[in-house]
């Protein structure tokens, strides 16, 4: 599958703004392969505090941006409207430059391996050819219908 865009996008994952970080998704393999991208601006949440007079985008934040690419990559199609992909560590993340308004975060993921329920991923994040961060991603996918349907017992009625 080649591009998803953002209302498919908030089908397979359940972030919502402010914390969609993921604009647009160009290449996905499920269970394999996912190239995406965040455009930043100015207008961002986060670049208010973070610094005045200096906008750097928090890295944890670009980590986020990576593994919810990687959670669209690590699902099977089939299941996305009763599985979310929970990141569950990061090992080996690396920063090389700082990430500010007007850069568009080009962002790839590689499933390194799924067993059952648990899964690695490589990670990177790109401006302009230029890496700024890699991880290594572990991922849980859990089954909670809970999530997607309200009935009764949830609005206590």
């Amino acid at each position: 599958m080649t591009y998803v865009d953002i209302r498919s996008i908030m089908e397979i994952l359940p972030h919502r703004y402010p914390f969609l970080l993921i604009d647009r998704i160009l290449e996905l393999e499920p269970q394999k392969r996912a190239v995406g991208y965040k455009n930043l601006t100015m207008n961002e949440w986060f670049f208010a505090g973070h610094f005045p007079n200096n906008p750097v985008m928090p890295g944890v934040l670009i980590i986020e941006a990576m593994a919810q690419l990687g959670g669209t990559a690590i699902i099977e199609p089939t299941a996305t409207a009763t599985t979310v992909p929970y990141l569950a560590g990061v090992d080996k993340a690396k920063f090389r430059r700082p990430v500010v308004p007007g850069d568009k975060l080009m962002m790839e993921i590689n499933v390194m391996w799924i067993r059952m329920n648990i899964g690695r991923l490589n990670a990177e994040a790109r401006v302009d050819d230029q890496l700024v961060c890699s991880a290594e991603l572990a991922f849980s996918i859990v089954s909670d219908t809970r999530l997607f349907r309200l009935d009764a017992s949830v609005l206590h009625l």
